[in-house]
C-alpha cells in the first residue's frame, strides 16, 4: 500500500473526529477485564464568553493524553465537559452588546428581560470554546456536556447554601470588601490583579487641636479618602509624636476633630511616621478601627462618585475629587510636599479598573472549618500535587484562609436563595418561596428574594461531584466518584482547587473521610508565556490562537510541540515556529509508515524466530520492549513530557535513523532471506508506536492505523482509539544486543566525526582501522561488519585490539574504541591541520563562553534548569572535540 508522500491533517480531522463520534467510543465503555477500573476527569469548565486560548490547547491536550491512554488500558473512561456561566464577565459582555446595538442598559429592561438576553446570548455563543475543543481532538463524552446554569446544577447550588445556612457557614454581615466601581460589584482576593505603577506620596498637614498653627504630617497616595479619616496613627515608640498621642487633630475640609493614637503596625521609617485612619476605604485601617473602637464613615457611592460624606466635594468622581482636593491643600498650605514612587495598584481582573476598598453588607462562607479536612487531604497523601511544590501553595492559602465574600452585585447567576418578611428576616430555602406567602418560621408575609447573585466559584466548587447526579445519589455518581485526575493552571488552585477539595469534604458526607477528595491527583500544567516571557493577553496582544496553528500545521502538531516545550511545571516560552518540531516529527512517523506500508506486501505478521534474527532485529524489539515500559511508567506519572520526548527518540533515532537503514538493504537484495522477518518486525513496532503516540497524535496515527490494518489484510474490529494499549507480550529485554548495538552506534559516531574533521563527504567510501582496548568490543564489532559498514559507509575496515595508528590518518575517540581513517595519496597536510586550527580555536571560543556562563553563580541558581543542563551537554561536547583535535594536530 502507498500512502501520500505527506500527510495533510486538513484532509483527515474533521472525518477522523466524525467517525470517533459516530463510533460511541468517547462514552464509558465497560472495562473489559471485569475488574470495574475506572478513570474520570472533570474538564475545568471554561467561561462561558471565551474562546480556547494557548492554555486551554496545553491542558486540553494534557487532559486527553490521559483519558485516550486510560481508554487503551481498558479502564471505563469519563470525561465530562462543560461552561461556566462567568457572572461577571457574561453579563458584561452582553450589556455592552445592549448598548451598542438598541441604546439601551439593563436597568431599561428590567431583570427578567435582561437574562432572557443573556440566555439568547448564551445559546448562539456559548458553545464556541466546546467546538474548539474538538478541533483540538479532545475525546469528552460530549452526551454529557454541563453547564453551571442548568437546571439540576443549579439544583445543586441551592442545596449546598441551604445546607451551609443550615450549619451556620453562611452569613450576612457588613465586611470591607473589595469593590469594582465599574461593575459595581465586590469582588474576591482572588479576582484582583496588583500592578506596579508609578504613584505620588502626598504629605498633608493636619492642624492640632488647641494648638493654634501646629501641625502634624501623615503621608498618604489617597489623599481624596482623607475626607473619611476617623484618627491619626503613629509607632508608640516614636519619640516625635510621643507628646501628642492622646491628643487629636483637625481633619481639614470637614473640620473634623479626629485623635491621635498610637499603633505597634505603624512604620515609622515610612513617610511622615504619621498615617491616617480611614477604616471605610482601606484595609489595614479596618483592621486599627476595631481595635481601637473607631467609627467607620464610607465616602463613596457604589458607582465610585463621593456622597454626602465628603462635604463640599459631594458627587465628583474619586480622581476629580483629588484634583480638587490637592489644589485646596496647597492654596491652604496645607500640602508640605510630593515624592514620586513605585507603589502596587489593585486592578479589578474584569473591569481593569481600581479597586476600592468599601464598606459593605454582603453574603459571607465562614472558611477555617471547611478548610481543615482539604489541609489533611494534603497532609495524609488523598490528593497529590504535581510537581509537588504546589502543595505548598494550597496549603499556605487554606492555613491562612479568610471568610468567602459570595455575594454579587448582579443579575446573571444563581440568585441568592433567601426569601425576607416584612420585618427583613431571612430564610433560605430550596425551593423558591412565593411573595406573599407566609415566612415559614415568623409566619409573616414574604417580601422579597435577596437580589444578589452568588459568586461564579460558589456553582463551580461543586463541579466534580454536581456534575454527575450530586445532590441525588446516581449510579454515574457512585461509579465516578472520587475522580482520578485534574489537570489546571497555578493561577486557581486557591480560586477553585482548594475550595472544590472544601466541598467534596462537606457535601460528599454519605462517603467516609477517606473517599470524599474529589480528585487523586492535580497537575499543574505549565504557563505558556509569549517569546519575550510574558504572560499572552488580549491587551498585551501577544496571544497565539490556538486554532490558526491547527489550521496551519494540524491538531497532532500542535498537541505534541505543547508538550514537548512544557517540562512539567515549568514556565515555558512559546512562538509560532516551535510547533515546527512536532510538525516535522509528524512528518517523520507518516514517512516511517509509508515505507513500511510499501514493503509489506499485503501479507500478514509472519512469526519471527529467534534464530532467524540479526543484531538490529534484536536490538530495535528490545528497544520497543523499553520504550513500552517507560512511556507506561512516564504516564502513570503524569510526566507527559517524559514519555513525549521518550517516543520522540525512539522513533526518530532508533527506530527512522538505524533499524530502517540496516532493514533497507535487505529488501533490495533478493538473496536475502530475512526479508519476512524484517517485514513482521517492521509491522509489530509499527502498530505498537501508532498505539503508543496515539494519546498524543490521534488523528494521524488513527489514519495509519487503519492503512496498517488494510497494508495486512485485515479490517481493524474496532478504532485504535478503542484499541489496547501495548503489553509487551512477546517482547523481552536484551542486553547483550543493546551493549553491540551502542558499541556500533559509538564507533559510526566517531567514523562520521572524521568525516566532519576532514570535510569528506558524507557517503564517500573510505576505509578504516578500529582500535579497542576490549576484546570482546573487537569480537563483535568483526561480527556486525555488515552493519558497521552500512552506517558508517566503509569500503573495508580493520579491527583489532590495540592497533597501531596507521601514518597520515585522521582519529577520533568513542569509548574503548578509537578509529583511524588513513588519508589519500596526495591529501594537502597543510590546509587539513590550518582547517583544523581554526576549528580549534572557534571550539575553544564556543568553550570559554560556556564556561564563563555556567561559573557565574546567578545564572546558574536562576535560569531555566533545561538550560544550564544544555550548556553543561554543549560543554562536554566542546570538550571532547578539543581533544580530539588536540591529539590529530599531535599526530601530523
Amino acid at each position: 500500500m502507498e500512502l501520500p508522500t505527506r500527510y495533510q491533517p486538513s484532509q483527515h480531522e474533521q472525518a477522523t473526529y466524525q467517525a470517533w463520534e459516530e463510533s460511541g467510543g468517547f462514552q464509558p465503555q465497560p472495562d473489559p477485564t471485569g475488574a470495574g477500573r475506572t478513570f474520570a476527569v472533570m474538564l475545568p469548565p471554561p467561561n462561558v464568553t471565551g474562546a480556547l486560548h494557548i492554555g486551554h490547547a496545553l491542558n486540553g491536550t494534557v487532559q486527553d493524553i490521559m483519558v485516550r491512554y486510560k481508554r487503551l488500558q481498558g479502564f471505563e473512561t469519563l470525561w465530562v465537559p462543560g461552561t461556566d456561566h462567568a457572572g461577571i464577565a457574561t453579563q458584561a459582555v452582553v450589556e455592552k452588546r445592549l448598548y451598542q446595538e438598541q441604546n439601551k442598559t439593563r436597568e431599561d429592561l428590567g431583570r427578567e428581560a435582561f437574562l432572557a438576553e443573556i440566555w439568547k446570548w448564551k445559546e448562539e455563543y456559548g458553545a464556541r470554546i466546546l467546538s474548539q475543543m474538538r478541533r483540538l481532538g479532545a475525546s469528552c463524552d460530549w452526551s454529557a456536556t454541563q453547564f453551571t446554569m442548568d437546571e439540576d446544577l443549579s439544583h445543586a447550588v441551592r442545596v449546598a447554601f441551604v445546607r451551609l445556612w443550615e450549619k451556620g457557614l453562611v452569613y450576612r454581615g457588613m465586611r470591607l470588601v473589595n469593590w469594582d466601581c465599574v461593575l459595581q460589584t465586590a469582588i474576591s482576593d482572588d479576582e484582583i490583579e496588583n500592578v506596579s505603577r508609578k504613584g505620588k506620596l502626598w504629605y498633608i498637614k493636619y492642624p492640632l487641636a488647641g494648638h493654634a498653627g501646629e501641625f502634624l504630617t501623615v503621608a498618604t497616595t489617597r489623599p481624596e479618602t482623607m475626607l473619611g479619616d476617623t484618627g491619626v496613627a503613629v509607632h508608640p515608640d516614636d519619640e516625635r509624636y510621643k507628646e501628642l498621642v492622646g491628643g487629636s487633630c483637625v481633619l481639614p475640609f470637614l473640620d473634623r476633630e479626629i485623635p491621635i493614637l498610637a499603633d505597634d503596625t505603624v512604620e515609622p521609617e515610612k513617610g511622615s511616621g504619621a498615617v491616617k485612619i480611614t477604616p471605610g476605604h482601606d484595609p489595614a485601617d479596618y483592621e486599627r478601627g476595631l481595635r481601637h473602637n473607631l467609627p467607620t464613615i464610607v465616602i463613596l457611592k457604589e458607582d465610585g462618585t463621593l456622597n454626602e460624606e465628603a462635604g463640599p466635594f459631594q458627587g465628583l468622581s474619586r480622581e476629580a475629587a483629588r484634583k480638587q482636593i490637592l489644589t485646596q491643600l496647597g492654596e491652604l498650605d496645607l500640602l508640605v510636599k510630593i515624592e514620586d514612587i513605585q507603589h502596587t495598584v489593585p486592578l479589578s481582573d474584569r473591569s481593569k479598573s481600581i479597586v476600592e476598598p468599601l464598606v459593605s453588607e454582603q453574603w459571607f462562607v465562614k472558611m477555617e472549618e471547611l478548610a481543615q479536612p482539604a489541609i489533611r487531604a494534603v497532609e495524609t497523601g488523598a490528593l497529590k500535587f504535581k510537581p509537588e511544590r504546589w502543595s505548598r501553595i494550597y496549603l499556605q492559602w487554606l492555613e491562612n484562609v479568610h471568610d468567602w465574600c459570595i455575594s454579587r452585585q448582579l443579575w446573571w447567576g444563581h440568585r441568592i436563595p433567601v426569601w425576607y418578611d416584612e420585618d427583613g428576616v431571612g430564610m433560605a430555602s430550596v425551593e423558591d418561596l412565593e411573595i406573599g406567602s407566609q415566612h415559614p418560621q415568623t409566619g409573616k408575609k414574604i417580601v422579597a428574594q435577596d437580589p444578589d447573585v452568588l459568586d461564579t466559584w460558589a456553582s463551580s466548587w461543586l463541579w466534580p461531584f454536581a456534575t454527575i447526579g450530586w445532590p441525588n445519589q446516581t449510579k454515574q455518581l457512585e461509579k465516578f466518584y472520587p475522580t482520578q485526575f485534574l489537570s489546571t493552571g497555578p493561577d486557581i488552585i486557591y480560586l477553585w482547587v482548594a475550595r472544590m477539595v472544601m466541598a467534596g469534604y462537606e457535601f460528599m458526607d454519605h462517603l467516609p473521610e477517606s473517599e470524599r477528595c474529589p480528585f487523586e491527583v492535580c497537575n499543574i500544567h505549565a504557563t505558556v508565556l509569549d517569546s519575550k516571557g510574558r504572560r499572552m493577553s488580549k491587551s498585551a496582544g501577544n496571544g497565539i490562537d490556538p486554532i490558526e496553528l491547527i489550521d496551519k500545521f494540524g491538531a497532532d502538531a500542535t498537541r505534541y510541540s505543547l508538550i514537548l516545550l512544557t517540562k512539567e511545571g515549568q514556565d515555558t516560552r512559546f512562538a509560532e515556529d516551535k510547533i515546527d518540531q512536532g510538525y516535522r516529527f509528524g512528518n517523520k512517523v507518516w514517512n516511517a509508515a509509508r515505507f513500511v506500508l510499501m514493503n509489506l506486501e499485503g501479507e500478514r505478521i509472519p512469526g519471527t524466530s529467534a534464530d532467524a534474527l540479526r543484531l538490529e532485529d534484536r536490538w530495535i524489539l528490545s528497544s520497543l520492549a523499553a520504550t513500552i515500559e517507560e512511556t507506561t511508567r512516564a504516564l502513570e506519572d503524569q510526566r507527559l513530557n517524559d514519555a513525549a520526548m521518550g517516543l520522540y527518540r525512539f522513533v526518530w533515532n532508533d527506530f527512522c535513523d538505524w533499524y530502517l537503514e540496516l532493514a533497507k538493504p535487505r529488501f533490495v537484495n533478493a538473496d536475502d532471506e530475512t526479508g519476512p522477518v524484517v517485514r513482521g518486525i517492521l509491522a509489530r513496532v509499527l502498530g505498537d508506536v501508532l498505539t503508543l503516540l496515539h494519546p498524543f497524535t490521534p488523528f494521524m496515527t488513527e489514519v495509519l492505523w487503519g492503512a496498517l490494518c488494510e497494508s495486512l489484510g485485515q479490517k481493524p474490529d474496532e478504532m485504535l482509539m478503542n484499541s489496547a494499549w501495548p503489553d509487551g507480550a512477546g517482547l523481552e529485554r536484551d542486553a547483550e544486543a543493546d551493549q553491540d548495538m551502542e558499541l556500533i552506534q559509538r564507533t559510526v559516531h566517531a567514523v562520521r566525526q572524521v568525516r566532519s574533521l576532514t570535510q569528506m563527504g558524507e557517503r564517500k567510501p573510505i576505509k578504516a582501522v578500529i582500535s579497542t582496548s576490549n576484546a570482546r568490543h573487537a569480537r563483535a564489532l568483526e561480527a556486525h561488519s555488515t552493519a558497521v559498514s552500512t552506517m558508517a559507509c566503509l569500503e573495508s575496515y580493520e579491527v583489532g585490539t590495540n592497533l597501531v595508528r596507521p601514518a597520515n590518518s585522521v582519529s577520533a575517540v568513542a569509548g574503548t574504541v578509537q578509529v583511524f581513517v588513513p588519508l589519500d595519496e596526495g591529501a594537502d597536510l597543510g590546509a587539513l591541520r590550518e582547517v583544523m586550527v581554526k576549528r580549534q580555536q572557534k571550539q575553544a571560543g564556543q568553550l570559554s563562553g560556556i564556561q564563563k556562563k555556567l561559573g557565574n553563580p546567578r545564572f546558574v541558581d536562576n535560569a531555566d534548569p533545561e538550560l544550564v543542563a544544555a550548556d553543561r551537554a554543549r560543554q562536554a561536547e566542546l570538550e571532547l572535540e578539543l581533544a580530539m583535535l588536540e591529539e590529530n594536530l599531535t599526530g601530523f
